[in-house]
């Protein structure tokens, strides 16, 4: 069973065109109920929606990344 209050605060660093970074390790809960165990130091939460491991981070959306002007 999942703790209501984390027992230590994690952090949460949102990316520019990629996953949100979660300080590990996380029980992350999906909208149909399932729990993910993750026990990585850093969990790759994937923003995009096209990773095929989601709501895991696969680096999918560095397929459709568009080039910056200038470089």
């Amino acid at each position: 069973m999942l703790s209501p209050t984390p027992l230590e605060p994690r952090r949460v660093v949102l990316t520019d065109d990629g996953p949100a970074l979660i300080d590990g390790p996380v029980d992350l809960v999906t909208a149909d109920g399932a729990v993910l165990h993750c026990d990585r130091f850093v969990v790759a939460l994937c923003l995009c929606r096209r990773s095929s491991t989601y709501p895991l981070c696969d680096t999918s959306h560095r397929r459709r990344r568009h080039p910056r002007s200038g470089q």
